[in-house]
């Protein structure tokens, strides 16, 4: 089962676009219950850090919230989509400006 982009999901937030709920909410379920039979026994969470709260997205969120200084490394490629699209009004001019934190991975995703 595919998770980002997934054209289930991708239907549901259309219907619900064109103001149609009844229909978001059954696609929406439809995928929901996919995900959770998909994913009883396997691991979802895209986070390549070394964790202590890896899979576990509800305490992840949490405390994200809680400190709110960043975002769940989950949810960094959807948010610098979007910020990539308007880093297009200065010619991406910001990369300039930035320097990334070095972060430490969980030992399948270290060089």
């Amino acid at each position: 089962m595919i998770i980002e982009k997934n054209q289930k999901e991708l239907d549901a937030m259309e219907q619900f676009h064109r103001g149609n709920r009844q229909e978001g909410l059954r696609l929406q379920e439809e995928f929901a219950a996919e995900f959770r039979e998909e994913y009883k026994e396997k691991d979802h969470c895209p986070c390549r850090k070394a964790c202590r709260y890896h899979g576990n997205c509800k305490e992840c969120v949490a405390i994200h919230r809680a400190h709110q200084e960043h975002v769940p490394n989950c949810m960094r490629p959807i948010i610098n989509e979007k910020l990539k699209i308007l880093s297009q009004l200065t010619e991406h001019t910001i990369a300039n400006e930035i320097e990334p934190v070095h972060e430490i991975l969980r030992k399948e995703f270290q060089e």
